[in-house]
């Protein structure tokens, strides 16, 4: 397991501290001008609090890294941005970036890290940095799992969440249980983490239409919620927002096989929809990775059980 020691903002980190039951946070970074790709899931990533303090304050496990636009990612994570609201998030980001908040509107980007099952230790836990760490990286530091300062940080993080109180014990467990365990991480994710995800797994494009308005596109479950299913990359489908309302309802659906199909029902029931039945019979786009791509069991359950055949 790497380990990554990233400078954080004070006024974040307090934000978020305040809130420790969170499942994810969205660790931004103002630029979006690159894709951060120093861990792979399950790697873990800590929190470092700058000068006075220059001490590891928290962490929480790798789950995936993008660039998003800022409404988006309100959208995708609201307060787990670390703000109360989308204007202060804009606020926030336009003093690192020394730009105007209103020119964050729109398209505009911001990089993010996608961190699950967060932590915040109380000031007594906080944790001093390996020698080896410069004050001076404004993009802090990797630490390779071979590492002598790895392996310290990763007993010093474990030790002080063994010590916090009978509560936070289930937390400590499950952080632990993540580490290095890209597999479990993918299992998972929060619904922020998901919606990301999902939409990069499908190089941003609808899985039926190819449509690329990202604003229009959403990920949708396979197995809702509701009924059982999970944020996992493999339970989502990226969606138009119109095909993602008929899938919910059962009017369309996706078979085992990764053909698009349409039910006759929503014909008989609204005299229309002519566009969708142009599209009756597709096969869908799927993601690179074996792994991201759509389970047979959620697909069979989602064409036997709440299509309208």
């Amino acid at each position: 397991m790497n380990v990554y020691v990233y400078p954080t903002d004070l006024k974040w980190f307090k934000y978020l501290a305040a809130r420790p039951h969170l499942d994810e946070v969205n660790f931004w970074q103002p630029g979006g001008g690159h894709v951060f790709n120093r861990l792979v899931p399950g790697d873990l990533f800590l929190f470092r609090l700058k000068s006075p303090a220059n001490m590891i304050t928290g962490g929480g496990v790798f789950a995936h890294a993008s660039t998003y636009p800022v409404d988006l990612a309100w959208q995708a994570f609201g307060e787990k941005n670390g703000t109360p609201t989308l204007e202060a998030l804009r606020e926030l980001i336009a003093r690192y970036k020394r730009v105007p908040s209103l020119s964050l509107e729109g398209d505009a980007r911001i990089g993010c890290i996608i961190i699950q099952e967060p932590f915040f230790l109380p000031e007594s836990e906080w944790i001093s940095l390996p020698d080896d760490y410069h004050l001076n990286l404004v993009q802090g530091k990797r630490f390779d799992a071979s590492s002598a300062s790895a392996q310290q940080l990763v007993a010093s993080v474990s030790r002080a969440l063994q010590r916090r109180p009978a509560a936070a014990v289930s937390e400590q467990r499950r952080v632990e249980s993540l580490y290095g365990n890209p597999g479990l991480v993918k299992r998972r994710l929060g619904q922020g983490a998901f919606r990301v995800m999902v939409t990069d797994n499908y190089d941003r494009r609808c899985a039926v239409t190819g449509e690329k308005t990202l604003p229009v596109l959403q990920a949708a479950h396979i197995v809702p919620v509701s009924k059982g299913g999970a944020h996992r990359s493999d339970n989502g489908l990226l969606l138009r927002s119109d095909l993602h309302t008929l899938f919910d309802l059962g009017y369309v659906t996706v078979t085992p096989e990764h053909k698009f199909r349409v039910s006759a029902a929503l014909r008989d029931e609204y005299s229309n929809g002519r566009i969708y039945y142009d599209m009756h019979d597709r096969a869908i786009r799927l993601p690179a990775d074996a792994s991201d791509k759509p389970a047979l069991e959620f697909l069979d359950w989602h064409h036997t059980t709440l299509f309208r055949s």
